[in-house]
């Protein structure tokens, strides 16, 4: 939950490195809180085109944040921001982005900052 709070609190940092453990935490535990709202939504029954309130209103309260941690995942592997819109290429895209995220960091100081891991 710690790194979930700390992409939250950094919502509006497009600068600087964010570690493999702290994308994918936020990741893991936004997914699991959309979830339960959906089913939440279920039971209750409203909806606006065709979603659940709670869950779009969820979506829409974490999508910058996760543009954000997303842009600094990227940066800790050396890339830029922008590589992010390789999403754009039609399933190849989507698997690019999903292995450059599992990427490990890059050791020392990048373009964006001192590496934020430890290496042993």
């Amino acid at each position: 939950m710690e790194w979930y709070l700390k992409v939250l609190n950094q919502y509006t940092d497009f600068q600087g490195r964010a570690r493999r453990k702290e994308y994918w935490m936020f990741t893991l535990v936004s997914a699991g809180i959309s979830v339960i709202l959906m089913i939440v939504d279920y039971f209750i029954g409203i909806k606006i085109w065709d979603t659940g309130l709670l869950y779009l209103l969820y979506g829409l309260a974490v999508f910058i944040p996760t543009i954000a941690v997303g842009i600094r995942r990227l940066h800790d592997i050396g890339k830029s921001g922008w590589m992010m819109l390789v999403i754009i290429i039609p399933i190849a895209g989507f698997i690019w982005l999903i292995v450059l995220y599992a990427t490990d960091s890059q050791k020392g100081t990048n373009d964006w900052g001192e590496c934020p891991k430890t290496f042993d």
